[in-house]
Formats: structure tokens, sequence, C-alpha cells
């Protein structure tokens, strides 16, 4: 069995249940805005030489801080095409609000945690001052939506933990500026630190959720509205955690077909299966990403990348779905290898070129839009 079919078959599968519709929707769901993650190339050599292998993660090797240049190539981008609404393919940019204040932290001599807003952290990069008024821009010309993501891309307590207790690689990740690090020599696991809503203990599972609750408010103050969806760091959630975001405005939760839950002192992940408008309560449902366009962390071929694009969105759309692509900021970022963001934005015009055409009919939207018409189950067919 080739590999594209064994894909087709996986997105058959994963289109099988929930809402319905005859409308061609195409949401673009990208995740990390706003976090840090490589700070720079000077820092990616140093990794390099003290015998981290940076170059094996994708995430590690290109992921950092979108500039100011990389927001402008995306937007011009996305403003140059239009649907059958003069709507603009829109970016849902699933954001964090804060990131680590080494600072702060480093004098308080590792015993307290402190953070800073991203519109500071934007402030200390090199061509980023301007990052927080560009994406107010891509807002107004309705290409860039943020949505909640979390307050940071960081597992607090863990690493506040072995920041504490010493421990080397966290130590090293820090004095660079990073959230956490990868561990070092052969064999290294990815960074265990970014897995912010991973607990373990039943006040840490608490402090998760006060977090990310506080993150929401900092994210309507920034932004001026409350956010309409999540999508939990990882795809790690509690269920347990649903009740409360949903009183801070909080109606649709994205993600993947699977979650998972972790078990307080334990090692252990519970795996819960979802799919498209599964109901969580009363006005409170999941999404589920069901299109994916990940060139950076999944290299393939350019034209497999397409294909296996237009392939998925084929299947949404012919089982009456809409097509909701994963495609996280990593890929559309240049600022530690320009090459990386200009390959993605080369085969990212190549698909929406090919989608207009294909499908004229189609209707760009943000994840919040989606939401709301799923919710309100609008003239639509939901289906258990």
């Amino acid at each position: 069995m080739t590999g594209m079919y064994k894909r087709k078959l996986a997105r058959i599968y994963t289109n099988l249940r929930g809402w319905k519709t005859k409308r061609k929707i195409l949401v673009i769901e990208s995740d990390d805005w706003g976090s840090i993650r490589m700070p720079s190339k000077e820092v990616y050599d140093k990794c390099l030489k003290a015998g981290y292998p940076v170059d094996k993660r994708p995430y590690e090797r290109y992921d950092s801080l979108a500039s100011e240049d990389d927001l402008e190539l995306l937007f011009d981008l996305l403003s140059s095409f239009k649907d059958m609404n003069g709507n603009h393919p829109v970016i849902t940019a699933n954001s964090l609000v804060a990131n680590p204040d080494f600072e702060k932290i480093k004098a308080d001599n590792y015993t307290k945690y402190h953070y800073e807003l991203i519109t500071e952290t934007f402030k200390k990069y090199p061509k980023h001052g301007n990052n927080f008024n560009l994406w107010k821009q891509g807002m107004e010309a309705k290409v860039f939506q943020p949505q909640y993501h979390g307050r940071e891309h960081i597992n607090v307590s863990l690493l506040m933990h072995d920041l504490q207790k010493g421990n080397a690689d966290a130590h090293f990740g820090f004095a660079n500026g990073m959230p956490g690090c990868i561990p070092n020599g052969p064999g290294a696991d990815g960074n265990k630190y970014v897995a912010a809503m991973r607990y373990s203990s039943e006040m840490d599972k608490t402090d998760k959720l006060d977090i990310f609750l506080e993150g929401l408010e900092l994210f309507e103050k920034l932004f001026g509205f409350r956010s309409y969806s999540i999508i939990p760091p990882n795809y790690v959630w509690s269920p347990d955690y649903n009740e409360a975001v949903y009183q801070s405005g909080v109606h649709f939760v994205q993600g993947i077909r699977l979650f998972r839950e972790p078990v307080a002192g334990s090692r252990k992940m519970i795996r819960h299966n979802i799919y498209q408008s599964k109901k969580i309560r009363a006005g409170q449902s999941y999404n589920v990403r069901n299109v994916t366009f990940e060139p950076t962390p999944i290299p393939k071929t350019n034209a497999q990348n397409i294909d296996q694009c237009l392939m998925e969105m084929d299947i949404a759309f012919k089982m009456g779905k809409p097509a909701v692509v994963t495609s996280h900021r990593l890929n559309y970022v240049g600022f530690i290898d320009a090459d990386n963001r200009d390959r993605s934005l080369k085969m990212l015009r190549k698909i929406l070129s090919a989608s207009v055409k294909r499908w004229p009919d189609i209707e760009f939207m943000s994840s919040d839009e989606l939401g709301r018409l799923v919710n309100g189950h609008a003239n639509d067919v939901f289906t258990q």
C-alpha cells in the first residue's frame, strides 16, 4: 500500500463524522506566533558547537520569531488572492501572548518565574520592532487573525524545577535565550519544555489552568477582543479545563483527531478521539484539522507537498467538510534561514492559485468564523 493511498484512507476516516456543509470553506490554522524558539543564527551555531543536534530538529533549525520581512512577504502573498466573496485567504495565527523574562528570572536566582508580553519580546529582536503594528495591519487587511494558543509555549513548572536543580541542558538553553533545550548527545529527543499544558500532579494541573486563563485575559487586553477559539500547545489538554475556558469566552477548540490528556502522578497519557464539531457542551465544540501543509517539519518535494494538500482539500470538500489546514509558523519564518520561508511561500502560492481555479466557489475563513458557523448550524446538516 503506497504512502499516498494510506493518506487518502486516513483522511476519509477523519472526515466521516460530524458537521457537514455544501460550502467549500478553506481555513488555515497556524500555531506558535509570538513564541520564541531559536533566537538567532549565532545561537544556532553555538548549539551545534556545544554538541546539541539542532540541525536534526526542524523547530530548532528554522523556527524563530517571524521578522518584519517574514510578515510583509506572507501578507503580500495572501492579499493577492480573493475568493468569490472578495475575501483574502487568512492565516488563523494561533498566538502566545508572553515569553520568559530571562533577566528577571536570573536576577531572582531562578526562585521565581517572570514573563514579558510579546510586545516587549519583539523590541529585543533586531528585525522585529514593528511586528505588533504589522500584526494589526494584517488584521485590518483580514489576512491575519490571532486566536489563543497559550500564555507562553513553556512548561513553566518543569523549566523552573530543572533550573533550580542545575540541569545542564536547561541552563544552556536559558543562557542563550531559548525556551529550554533539546537534550545533548546521540539519540537526543525533542524539547520537552515546550509542552506547556502537561502537568505532573493535581496541584500542577490547577496551576496550568490558572496560567492558561491568565493568558486568555492578556490576549483580550492585547487584541481588544476575546479569543473565540483555542489550540492547546502540543495537543495536550484535559477535558476538565473546558468549562473554565468556556466561561472565558472560548467556544471552539482546535486540534487534530487525537488529544492527549496527562495523568497526574504518572507519565501516562489518555488519548481522546475527536471529530469535526464534536460537542463539548451547548455552544462549544471541537474542530479537526484535516489537511496538511507542513513543508518544513515534514519535508517532501515541493510537488509532493502541493499535491498532498490539494488532494486532502478535495477529499474534505467531497465529504461535505471544511478544509482545515494545519500549517505552523516555522514554515513561513526566514529569520534563521530565508530559503526556508521562500520555499514555503512559493508552494503556498501554487496551492492557493490552484484552489481558486479548481473551486471557484471556495470561501476563505478564519477559525473563529468557522466556529461561529458550526456552532450556529446555520442551514447545515449535523450528523453524529
